[in-house]
Protein backbone atom coordinates (compact mmCIF):
# COMPACT_ATOMS: atom_id res chain seq x y z
CA UNK A 1 0.00 0.00 0.00
CA UNK A 2 1.39 3.77 -0.99
CA UNK A 3 2.23 5.76 2.33
CA UNK A 4 -0.94 7.95 1.61
CA UNK A 5 -3.16 4.93 1.89
CA UNK A 6 -1.24 3.78 5.28
CA UNK A 7 -1.57 7.78 6.29
CA UNK A 8 -5.79 6.85 6.13
CA UNK A 9 -5.38 3.86 7.78
CA UNK A 10 -3.94 5.20 10.66
CA UNK A 11 -6.13 8.19 10.62
CA UNK A 12 -9.02 5.30 10.57
CA UNK A 13 -8.06 3.98 13.89
CA UNK A 14 -8.07 6.93 15.23
CA UNK A 15 -11.48 7.68 14.16
CA UNK A 16 -13.17 4.55 14.76
CA UNK A 17 -11.38 3.39 18.27
CA UNK A 18 -9.31 6.15 19.76
CA UNK A 19 -11.58 9.26 19.80
CA UNK A 20 -14.76 7.96 20.96
CA UNK A 21 -12.47 6.58 24.03
CA UNK A 22 -10.73 9.88 25.01
CA UNK A 23 -12.26 11.57 27.71
CA UNK A 24 -15.23 8.73 27.79
CA UNK A 25 -13.04 5.86 29.77
CA UNK A 26 -14.49 4.04 32.46
CA UNK A 27 -13.34 2.64 35.82
CA UNK A 28 -11.37 -0.49 34.82
CA UNK A 29 -10.29 1.05 31.55
CA UNK A 30 -7.06 1.96 32.61
CA UNK A 31 -4.32 -0.58 33.99
CA UNK A 32 -0.79 -0.38 35.25
CA UNK A 33 1.36 -2.31 33.55
CA UNK A 34 4.17 -1.81 35.88
CA UNK A 35 4.27 1.38 37.86
CA UNK A 36 3.55 5.00 36.41
CA UNK A 37 3.31 2.85 32.84
CA UNK A 38 -0.25 3.00 32.28
CA UNK A 39 -2.53 1.20 29.09
CA UNK A 40 -6.23 1.53 28.21
CA UNK A 41 -8.47 -0.26 26.30
CA UNK A 42 -8.31 1.96 24.11
CA UNK A 43 -4.65 1.22 23.54
CA UNK A 44 -5.42 -2.29 22.91
CA UNK A 45 -8.40 -2.28 21.26
CA UNK A 46 -6.15 0.00 18.71
CA UNK A 47 -3.31 -2.40 18.37
CA UNK A 48 -5.35 -4.96 17.16
CA UNK A 49 -7.72 -2.84 14.73
CA UNK A 50 -4.68 -1.62 13.18
CA UNK A 51 -3.19 -4.71 13.07
CA UNK A 52 -6.01 -6.53 10.93
CA UNK A 53 -5.77 -3.25 8.74
CA UNK A 54 -2.19 -3.85 7.82
CA UNK A 55 -2.40 -7.27 7.61
CA UNK A 56 -5.04 -7.12 5.06
CA UNK A 57 -2.81 -5.03 3.05
CA UNK A 58 0.21 -6.76 3.59
CA UNK A 59 -0.43 -10.31 4.41
CA UNK A 60 3.53 -11.69 4.15
CA UNK A 61 4.53 -8.84 6.73
CA UNK A 62 5.41 -9.09 10.36
CA UNK A 63 3.24 -6.98 12.61
CA UNK A 64 4.32 -6.04 16.04
CA UNK A 65 3.08 -3.74 18.71
CA UNK A 66 3.76 -2.39 21.66
CA UNK A 67 1.16 -4.05 24.30
CA UNK A 68 1.45 -7.27 22.17
CA UNK A 69 5.12 -7.20 23.34
CA UNK A 70 4.01 -6.18 26.65
CA UNK A 71 2.16 -9.73 26.68
CA UNK A 72 4.84 -11.75 25.13
CA UNK A 73 8.48 -10.03 24.60
CA UNK A 74 9.28 -12.82 22.41
CA UNK A 75 7.70 -11.05 19.14
CA UNK A 76 10.72 -8.87 19.54
CA UNK A 77 12.77 -11.86 18.62
CA UNK A 78 13.78 -11.75 14.62
CA UNK A 79 12.15 -8.16 13.94
CA UNK A 80 15.62 -6.85 13.16
CA UNK A 81 16.48 -9.22 10.44
CA UNK A 82 12.85 -9.22 9.12
CA UNK A 83 12.53 -8.77 5.25
CA UNK A 84 9.24 -6.42 5.58
CA UNK A 85 8.00 -5.35 9.15
CA UNK A 86 5.55 -3.10 10.65
CA UNK A 87 5.72 -1.55 14.06
CA UNK A 88 3.00 -0.31 16.19
CA UNK A 89 2.42 2.12 19.25
CA UNK A 90 -0.92 2.82 19.10
CA UNK A 91 -1.04 5.34 21.87
CA UNK A 92 1.82 7.59 21.96
CA UNK A 93 1.47 9.31 25.34
CA UNK A 94 -1.40 7.13 26.82
CA UNK A 95 -0.94 9.18 30.40
CA UNK A 96 -2.09 12.23 28.35
CA UNK A 97 -4.72 10.56 27.10
CA UNK A 98 -5.96 9.04 30.31
CA UNK A 99 -5.67 13.10 31.87
CA UNK A 100 -7.65 14.06 28.90
CA UNK A 101 -4.94 16.04 27.67
CA UNK A 102 -4.47 16.68 23.37
CA UNK A 103 -0.99 15.47 23.73
CA UNK A 104 -0.79 11.72 22.32
CA UNK A 105 -0.63 10.07 19.38
CA UNK A 106 -0.33 7.23 16.74
CA UNK A 107 2.92 5.92 15.70
CA UNK A 108 4.12 3.40 13.00
CA UNK A 109 6.97 2.80 11.25
CA UNK A 110 7.63 0.43 8.51
CA UNK A 111 11.25 -1.78 8.28
CA UNK A 112 12.66 -3.78 5.66
CA UNK A 113 16.02 -5.90 6.23
CA UNK A 114 16.62 -3.78 9.85
CA UNK A 115 16.53 -0.73 7.94
CA UNK A 116 13.11 1.85 8.86
CA UNK A 117 11.98 3.07 5.51
CA UNK A 118 8.94 4.64 6.15
CA UNK A 119 7.21 6.20 9.43
CA UNK A 120 3.95 8.15 10.49
CA UNK A 121 3.01 9.80 13.00
CA UNK A 122 -0.47 11.35 13.78
CA UNK A 123 -1.74 13.96 15.96
CA UNK A 124 -5.62 13.31 16.29
CA UNK A 125 -6.59 15.99 18.14
CA UNK A 126 -4.08 18.57 16.30
CA UNK A 127 -4.84 17.01 12.63
CA UNK A 128 -1.20 16.44 11.90
CA UNK A 129 -0.04 13.89 9.92
CA UNK A 130 3.62 13.42 9.62
CA UNK A 131 5.30 11.08 7.00
CA UNK A 132 8.66 10.09 6.14
CA UNK A 133 10.25 8.33 3.59
CA UNK A 134 13.78 7.27 3.74
CA UNK A 135 15.34 8.95 0.88
CA UNK A 136 12.05 11.11 0.70
CA UNK A 137 12.00 13.83 3.08
CA UNK A 138 9.46 14.67 5.33
CA UNK A 139 6.08 15.95 5.35
CA UNK A 140 3.53 17.49 7.64
CA UNK A 141 -0.46 17.32 5.78
CA UNK A 142 1.39 16.57 2.78
CA UNK A 143 3.79 19.83 3.01
CA UNK A 144 7.50 20.36 3.79
CA UNK A 145 8.30 21.54 7.40
CA UNK A 146 9.56 24.84 7.73
CA UNK A 147 12.39 24.97 10.51
CA UNK A 148 13.35 27.84 12.63
CA UNK A 149 16.05 27.73 14.59
CA UNK A 150 15.99 30.51 17.52
CA UNK A 151 19.02 32.30 18.51
CA UNK A 152 19.92 30.53 21.17
CA UNK A 153 22.15 27.89 23.36
CA UNK A 154 21.12 24.55 21.98
CA UNK A 155 17.65 24.05 23.93
CA UNK A 156 17.00 20.15 24.80
CA UNK A 157 13.86 18.36 26.41
CA UNK A 158 13.77 15.09 28.57
CA UNK A 159 11.24 13.01 30.68
CA UNK A 160 13.90 13.00 33.40
CA UNK A 161 13.44 15.22 36.12
CA UNK A 162 16.71 15.41 37.35
CA UNK A 163 17.86 17.13 34.90
CA UNK A 164 15.33 19.84 33.86
CA UNK A 165 17.14 23.05 34.40
CA UNK A 166 20.37 21.65 33.40
CA UNK A 167 22.95 23.84 31.39
CA UNK A 168 26.21 22.36 31.24
CA UNK A 169 27.75 25.57 32.91
CA UNK A 170 26.11 27.93 30.08
CA UNK A 171 26.63 25.56 27.29
CA UNK A 172 23.26 24.65 26.67
CA UNK A 173 19.91 26.18 27.51
CA UNK A 174 18.13 24.89 30.48
CA UNK A 175 17.05 21.58 29.54
CA UNK A 176 13.06 21.64 29.79
CA UNK A 177 10.45 18.84 30.21
CA UNK A 178 9.35 17.04 27.65
CA UNK A 179 5.56 16.21 26.79
CA UNK A 180 5.69 12.93 27.61
CA UNK A 181 4.64 12.10 24.57
CA UNK A 182 7.69 11.00 21.54
CA UNK A 183 4.32 11.74 19.24
CA UNK A 184 5.22 15.38 20.15
CA UNK A 185 8.28 15.30 21.05
CA UNK A 186 9.93 14.49 17.31
CA UNK A 187 7.60 16.86 15.54
CA UNK A 188 8.86 19.99 18.01
CA UNK A 189 12.67 19.02 16.67
CA UNK A 190 11.34 18.94 13.12
CA UNK A 191 10.27 22.29 13.83
CA UNK A 192 13.16 23.64 15.21
CA UNK A 193 10.84 24.30 19.31
CA UNK A 194 13.76 22.43 20.45
CA UNK A 195 17.07 21.19 18.98
CA UNK A 196 17.68 18.03 21.07
CA UNK A 197 15.62 15.61 22.87
CA UNK A 198 17.26 12.76 25.32
CA UNK A 199 15.38 9.40 26.60
CA UNK A 200 16.26 6.77 28.76
CA UNK A 201 14.80 3.71 26.87
CA UNK A 202 15.16 2.89 23.18
CA UNK A 203 11.70 1.07 22.54
CA UNK A 204 11.17 0.68 18.48
CA UNK A 205 7.50 1.50 18.66
CA UNK A 206 8.60 5.07 20.40
CA UNK A 207 11.55 5.75 18.36
CA UNK A 208 11.59 4.24 14.93
CA UNK A 209 9.34 6.60 12.63
CA UNK A 210 10.38 10.33 14.54
CA UNK A 211 13.89 9.16 13.99
CA UNK A 212 13.87 8.32 10.55
CA UNK A 213 12.07 11.58 10.95
CA UNK A 214 14.92 13.64 12.05
CA UNK A 215 17.29 11.91 10.36
CA UNK A 216 15.71 12.43 7.13
CA UNK A 217 15.49 16.62 7.76
CA UNK A 218 18.88 16.03 8.56
CA UNK A 219 19.46 15.44 12.04
CA UNK A 220 20.78 12.85 14.23
CA UNK A 221 19.07 10.01 15.97
CA UNK A 222 22.25 7.80 17.97
CA UNK A 223 22.64 6.29 20.98
CA UNK A 224 24.26 8.40 23.82
CA UNK A 225 27.47 5.66 23.03
CA UNK A 226 27.36 7.29 19.69
CA UNK A 227 25.88 4.32 17.65
CA UNK A 228 23.17 4.62 15.06
CA UNK A 229 19.73 4.37 16.28
CA UNK A 230 18.09 1.17 14.62
CA UNK A 231 15.54 -1.19 15.21
CA UNK A 232 17.74 -3.83 16.63
CA UNK A 233 19.04 -0.81 19.08
CA UNK A 234 19.05 -2.44 22.58
CA UNK A 235 21.19 0.35 24.72
CA UNK A 236 19.81 2.51 27.40
CA UNK A 237 19.99 6.35 26.18
CA UNK A 238 19.15 7.78 23.28
CA UNK A 239 20.07 11.35 21.62
CA UNK A 240 18.35 12.64 18.80
CA UNK A 241 19.64 16.45 17.87
CA UNK A 242 18.80 18.41 14.68
CA UNK A 243 21.78 18.52 13.43
CA UNK A 244 25.52 16.56 14.15
CA UNK A 245 26.97 19.96 15.51
CA UNK A 246 24.13 19.72 18.10
CA UNK A 247 24.36 16.60 19.13
CA UNK A 248 27.77 16.56 19.97
CA UNK A 249 27.81 19.86 21.91
CA UNK A 250 24.61 17.81 23.78
CA UNK A 251 26.62 14.61 23.84
CA UNK A 252 29.51 15.97 25.41
CA UNK A 253 27.36 17.87 27.97
CA UNK A 254 25.00 15.75 28.84
CA UNK A 255 25.65 14.40 32.40
CA UNK A 256 26.12 11.03 33.52
CA UNK A 257 23.41 10.58 35.71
Amino acid sequence: MDTEGIARLLEQTAAEIILPRFQQLAHGDVIEKKPGDLVTIADREAEDYLTGLLREAHPGAVIVGEEGVFADASLLDGLATAEHAFVIDPIDGTRNFVAGRDEFGVMLAEVRDGVTTRGWILQPQAQRMYIAELGGGVTLNGAPIDRTRADRAPLGATSKRSIHGFTAEGRLSPVVESAWCCAFDYPKVLHGDVDFLVYTTVHPWDHLAGSLMVTESGGVSRTLAGEDYTVASRARGLLIASDQETWAAAQEAWPAR
